[in-house]
């Protein structure tokens, strides 16, 4: 999966530069979450803006790094949703979990 990584003081911003979060590529997500909570990395924002189709091995990645954030008492939010990774979000009422934002920077003004 193509991810490129920001950091801005004790907050980490990954985008996907992927269309698709699936069962092929979501595992690399989760390993590079695990990898930035294990570096004591614990907030994280996840720029999905390129992706234009989520399952549930995309859904399944995302929620388990908001639960690992959340156990090392940090932070996971979500900016930048296409239309149709958002409906997917009410669909599965994850977006009464997830603090989603319309854009980069107001994710980042959030912590």
């Amino acid at each position: 999966m193509q991810l490129k990584m920001t950091e801005q003081g004790d907050i980490v911003s990954l985008t996907v530069e992927e269309e698709r979060m699936d069962a092929h590529n979501s595992g690399d997500l989760k390993e590079q979450m695990l990898q930035l909570f294990d570096e004591g990395k614990c907030n994280l924002v996840i720029d999905l803006s390129a992706v234009r189709f989520i399952d549930s091995s995309g859904l399944g990645a995302l929620v388990s790094g908001f639960k690992n954030a959340s156990a090392r008492e940090g932070n996971l939010k979500l900016c930048c949703l296409q239309p149709q990774v958002h409906s997917m979000f009410e669909l599965t009422r994850l977006h009464r979990v997830f603090e989603i934002f319309a854009n980069l920077d107001e994710a980042l003004d959030s912590f």
